[in-house]
């Protein structure tokens, strides 16, 4: 997943250190990861490692549905380019993200195991994957989720997390999309799915899901089951920061000074001052 010379590259614009990083809301921060959601009837939908090219198919598929998920993107991993160059597809994809509704969160820049790392390249991981977002959309997130879901007390990771302002978002249902993606495989995360439904202790249970938009099988096959599946037992598919009752004022950081980030067509030069600005949908 990581490659040594996308690992090393920089988005441009100058640094996200500066950005005030608060600890509002309810959710923890650091060290009190999250690995469940508290709203009942909710089912959080989560993608890891992309935008990529099956992702516009995602996104027209919830629309389809009327659901909402939280995208943890990566800023350069799997040679796709950085995802904040606008000669490639992946920066619009982020903005019709957060346009329509959906959570957009960090899955850091170019997904190295946070636990294994030294302090430095942890936070420059967080830093870089920053930088770019915010050149997308001109806010940074509070959520992320550590790339192979490590993030350990030992190594230091989780109080550099928290000390960056970052919510830990783990998961309580694995769809284990990533060892299923063929055609005669994908039946065993729609398995994997009505299990976990059916050992749920109490009709009304949450359920926060992992999965990736990086995977064929996961896109035009499972997500739809998913879906339906959900829909059928009353649940709605919803973002993290919904499910757990967390306002979306939260769920971003704006640069309160002029930024300029791209639309797709052209810069454009914002002063973030608050949530409400013009790149908050």
């Amino acid at each position: 997943m990581v490659n040594g010379c996308d690992a090393n590259r920089t988005p441009q614009g100058r640094p996200t250190i500066d950005i005030p990083r608060p600890h509002v809301g309810n959710v923890p921060y650091g060290r009190r990861a999250v690995y469940s959601c508290t709203v009942p009837k909710t089912l959080a939908l989560t993608f890891d490692d992309g935008p990529y090219r099956y992702t516009s198919d995602l996104l027209n598929l919830l629309d389809s549905y009327d659901a909402k998920a939280t995208f943890f993107v990566t800023g350069i991993n799997s040679g796709k380019g950085q995802i904040d160059d606008f000669n490639l597809p992946w920066g619009k994809l982020i903005q019709r993200m957060h346009w329509t509704g959906h959570q957009i969160g960090s899955h850091s820049w170019s997904h190295q195991d946070l636990s294994k790392v030294t302090p430095s390249v942890r936070r420059d991981q967080l830093l870089k994957n920053e930088a770019a977002l915010r050149n997308i959309m001109g806010g940074i997130p509070t959520y992320m989720r550590p790339p192979y879901s490590s993030c350990s007390m030992e190594s230091g990771c989780q109080d550099d997390v928290g000390k960056l302002g970052y919510h830990i978002i783990y998961f309580d249902m694995d769809t284990n999309d990533y060892n299923n993606d063929s055609p005669d495989l994908i039946q065993r995360s729609k398995d994997a799915f009505d299990q976990a439904m059916a050992r749920r202790d109490r009709p009304d249970k949450p359920f926060l899901t992992i999965s990736h938009d990086v995977h064929e099988q996961t896109v035009y096959n499972l997500t739809a089951y998913i879906l339906e599946r959900a829909h059928e037992d009353g649940y709605r598919a919803v973002t993290v920061g919904e499910c757990l009752g967390d306002p979306r004022d939260n769920w971003y950081r704006w640069d309160h000074s002029e930024v300029s980030f791209n639309s797709g067509n052209e810069s454009i030069n914002v002063t973030q001052s608050a949530p409400g600005s013009r790149m908050s949908a």
